[in-house]
């Protein structure tokens, strides 16, 4: 995972998991960058954007699911 600004032209998806009322909301893109899932906070979106590989995406998507569903 990196920290990076990514300005190019992309189509960004809201996580299910996030927050409807403003709280949590977490954007990632698939295919728009080869090999790197970038993801961003919708309520910056001209933040900064971290970029996974999609191995590591797959772990943090994973790891999100299982906290979820033993809360």
């Amino acid at each position: 995972m990196s920290a990076t600004h990514h300005h190019a032209v992309v189509q960004w998806i809201r996580s299910s998991y996030s927050d409807g009322s403003g709280g949590e909301c977490v954007e990632f893109s698939r295919g728009s960058v080869p090999m790197s899932v970038p993801v961003r906070d919708s309520k910056d979106a001209a933040g900064a954007v971290l970029t996974f590989s999609p191995a590591g995406w797959s772990a943090f998507t994973s790891a999100v699911r299982r906290q979820t569903l033993s809360d």
